[in-house]
């Protein structure tokens, strides 16, 4: 059963697709031919050297903007970042799009380096990085040049002041969730965090959503990332049983291990997830997780993403290329107004304008981190079902 809607429908941002056109650069020489016998040769001073000026890097583009993609392209974090990659090529060219020039740059033999060597091949725009380390690296760079920055970190903390985040936080998933929870008569919680700085953050949302929606959490229990761990942890929760629901604020390996434990303390207690679990390839298939809700952003139009990514590139996407792919779409219809040669426009990711892509609808609020339209599914009988739709936009 789907809950009610609890933000006015208003779609945003439908990107068209039209076809991309190649120009070709016809080069033309030009022959002198001698009339008459030849002069006797004139002793002329040889001409002084021409004041050529060598441009280091790529050459100037007077007909694309140029934009730069900061991801790792070697390192153990190389198949993502290729991913990422192979998504911005794909995005250009669903979009047609002849306004935008993307140059990718390695993060993983220095992030600071990269985006230097981007900013002097004239970048405007940086997408990207990944990790949150390297959007504090290149921070400081990109700003002293005035460069804003969309990173698909999810690392909140790394945020505002030219940096945009396009990552799925944890903190937008557990409120979705909760209010989902609580709207099916969920009052009492408990939660199982893990330590990490991941969990910390997500222990504080979980308090306040759960407060402020007028629930109560009877226990939130950490652990380290272990089996051992985990067990502990339920067996400390288990004085508090019975339970209505219990986040597991993890991957879905590890709430795959701890939900089986949670149901022998509460037989009848609902599974609560994040948005980590949207990435976890075959978490349907696990029994132990059957019935559990988690908020994450749509699936529909991903699933025909990642059909023509397959046939493009002759492998699967991992779940965040589309983080890639919506960068570029924003880009794209930011472009119309982008004038070539100019700064990137960047008032128009501060003006709560909504934007619509492969994950939904989403825009930046003043933290500058993507607010995002999230639909809650429900594990069941091996697959998921949406429960809950995400809203199409926002009211204001």
């Amino acid at each position: 059963m789907a809950e009610a809607m609890t933000m006015p429908q208003r779609a945003r941002g439908i990107f068209r697709v039209a076809a991309i056109a190649g120009a070709l650069l016809l080069g033309a020489c030009q022959t002198v031919v001698p009339r008459g016998p030849a002069p006797p040769p004139v002793q002329k001073a040889p001409p002084p050297p021409a004041e050529t000026e060598v441009q280091a890097g790529l050459p100037h583009d007077t007909a694309r903007n140029r934009v730069a993609l900061l991801v790792p392209l070697t390192g153990t974090n190389a198949g993502v970042g290729k991913s990422l990659a192979n998504a911005t090529q794909l995005a250009l060219l669903d979009s047609r799009n002849d306004k935008v020039r993307i140059t990718s740059y390695d993060t993983a033999t220095g992030a600071a380096n990269a985006a230097r060597r981007a900013i002097a091949d004239g970048a405007q725009l940086i997408l990207g990085p990944l990790l949150a380390e390297d959007v504090r690296a290149i921070t400081p760079i990109a700003r002293a040049a005035k460069i804003p920055v969309l990173s698909y970190s999810n690392d909140v903390s790394v945020a505002g002041d030219g940096v945009y985040l396009m990552g799925y936080t944890p903190g937008q998933s557990i409120e979705r969730v909760v209010a989902y929870a609580r709207s099916r008569g969920v009052t009492n919680f408990g939660g199982l965090i893990p330590n990490s700085l991941y969990g910390t953050r997500a222990s504080t949302t979980f308090l306040r959503a759960v407060e402020s929606s007028g629930g109560k959490v009877l226990s939130l229990q950490t652990y380290d990332r272990s089996g051992a761990a985990m067990t502990a942890a339920v067996g400390r929760m288990a004085k508090d049983a019975p339970f209505d629901a219990v986040l597991i604020a993890d991957s879905g390996n590890a709430a795959a291990a701890g939900a089986p434990l949670v149901r022998r303390q509460s037989p009848s207690v609902r599974i609560l997830g994040t948005e980590l679990w949207n990435s976890d390839n075959g978490l349907a298939g696990r029994g132990g997780l059957d019935g559990a809700w988690f908020a994450s952003v749509s699936n529909g139009l991903y699933r025909q993403y990642a059909t023509k990514y397959r046939a493009r590139f002759g492998t699967a996407p991992y779940r965040l290329s589309s983080l890639g792919y919506d960068s570029v779409l924003l880009t794209v219809r930011i472009a119309r107004d982008w004038r070539i040669g100019a700064p990137f426009p960047e008032a128009r990711l501060r003006s709560g304008e909504g934007y619509a892509g492969i994950d939904g609808a989403f825009r930046f609020g003043r933290d500058g981190v993507a607010d995002r339209a999230l639909e809650v599914q429900e594990i069941k009988d091996g697959g998921t079902i949406v429960v809950s739709p995400a809203p199409t936009g926002f009211d204001k």
